[in-house]
């Protein structure tokens, strides 16, 4: 029986894109080997930037399964309809995976956000110190000891009289006032940042991981014919 143009164009088409799906995958895995040839285990957020790399390309692998699933058993040879079967349960592996990948995100995500509290509410403490200390030793200075420091200050381009010790003081005293100001909304500002960045991030990679189990998941169901 003589095929048409139009069957004929059709099969050409079914199998262009189960080539271009074979393509997507072999794309993917280049990339999976790729991610994990260059974990650093020894960053804190190695498993959430490993995770978010998984998921930002997760769009290649969904869409070579749904190319290569494309016209079922139709034209197939029997050595493919063995990798079919393979690729088929390997959805459902997939699905498996991106689904346990969502509770470390939160997990991750909560313990670097402490991390990250932590070393910005230490670098304040530093510099709140560092400013304890400078006004001790303000308290502690003499007159002359002061002349010498507005000297110095006028050196810097900072307008004071260095015949007015009392003055040198106060205004001292009021600049550590604002910097220590200045670093305590500085650092709740990066603190607050940094929380935002990572939550952002954590609920954008989570629903992409959710996403992600149920394609494939539903990739798996409707490649029963393979299995």
């Amino acid at each position: 029986m003589a095929i048409s143009s139009g069957e004929a164009s059709e099969n050409l088409t079914a199998y262009r894109f189960r080539w271009i799906g074979y393509g997507f995958l072999v794309f993917a895995l280049i990339d999976t080997i790729h991610i994990l040839l260059t974990l650093n285990t020894e960053q804190p957020t190695w498993v959430l930037s490993t995770i978010g790399q998984f998921v930002e390309r997760v769009v290649v692998p969904i869409l070579g399964f749904t190319l290569v699933f494309f016209g079922e058993y139709y034209g197939r040879k029997n050595a493919e309809k063995i990798w079919l079967r393979i690729l088929s349960w390997l959805s459902l592996v997939l699905a498996v995976v991106f689904l346990l990948m969502i509770p470390p995100v939160f997990l991750q995500t909560f313990s670097v956000n402490t991390q990250a509290q932590e070393a910005v509410n230490k670098q304040l403490d530093q510099r709140l110190t560092q400013l304890k200390q400078l006004e001790d030793q303000l308290a502690r200075s003499n007159p002359e000891q002061l002349k010498q420091l507005a000297t110095q200050l006028s050196g810097l381009g900072v307008s004071v009289d260095p015949n007015n010790p009392e003055a040198v003081k106060a205004q001292i005293q009021a600049r550590i006032k604002t910097v220590r100001a200045q670093l305590q909304t500085q650092a709740q500002g990066e603190a607050s940042g940094q929380t935002s960045n990572l939550w952002k991030n954590a609920i954008k990679w989570s629903l992409g991981a959710l996403v992600a189990a149920v394609l494939f998941f539903y990739l798996w169901k409707s490649s029963g014919w393979a299995r």
